[in-house]
């Protein structure tokens, strides 16, 4: 099962046709949610729906999962095509984030939701700990609206860009200030994609000049 969920669809298809993590990702994707969906419930009695919502996305999003795979060293062990190799695929923030949801979802069949609980929420428990108090609940796209109105900067526009097949796209977006672009955030959605380039925006700016 592990080395299932460790098995992109490159290196299946240069391999004939093997069976991919994709099913894997699709079921730990909705039981990784459900965690963090239940730990910041239980975290914060006090925030209504449109608080926890925005704050689930700054916790359970493509950078934030490869950031959870890259102190795991799963890209170490994927099993990823050669054209994948020689791209980088290994340090690749989707393909890292997907392996990561389909890990859960291998745990979650082997183990049950308990045992799986207890691993997600100690993956990510520092994260959660720190999503509020370090701004991820905040609507980056908003705050950054407003933040750009503070410094005398035009509107924010996003540069949207998208790759994969119709069942698995994947987009990058780039928020751009006239002529000042920042990094660039990814996601499974525009919306998911704006919010992380908004965010990372929002970093650079807030930045002490020297």
């Amino acid at each position: 099962m592990l080395e299932l969920a460790l098995t992109h669809r490159s290196f299946a298809y240069e391999s004939g046709g093997l069976e991919t993590n994709e099913r894997l990702e699709f079921l730990g994707d909705s039981v990784l949610g459900l965690i963090i969906t239940q730990q910041l419930y239980a975290k914060y009695p006090d925030f209504d729906e449109s608080k926890l919502s925005p704050l689930r996305s700054g916790v359970v999003n493509t950078k934030a999962l490869a950031h959870i795979a890259r102190e795991l060293k799963i890209g170490d062990f994927l099993r990823i095509g050669k054209g994948e190799v020689s791209s980088g695929g290994r340090e690749k923030n989707s393909i890292l984030a997907d392996s990561l949801e389909a890990i859960v979802g291998a745990i979650y069949i082997e183990h049950g939701f308990m045992k799986t609980y207890e691993l997600v929420a100690g993956w990510f428990g520092p994260m959660i700990d720190s999503a509020n108090a370090q701004g991820a609940g905040l609507d980056g796209k908003t705050a950054l609206q407003e933040l750009a109105a503070v410094l005398n900067k035009p509107v924010p526009e996003y540069i949207i860009s998208e790759s994969g097949p119709d069942h698995d796209k994947s987009f990058t977006a780039i928020a751009v200030l006239g002529a000042e672009k920042f990094p660039m955030g990814s996601g499974k959605s525009k919306r998911e994609a704006e919010q992380v380039a908004a965010r990372n925006a929002l970093e650079q700016l807030e930045q002490p000049k020297a």
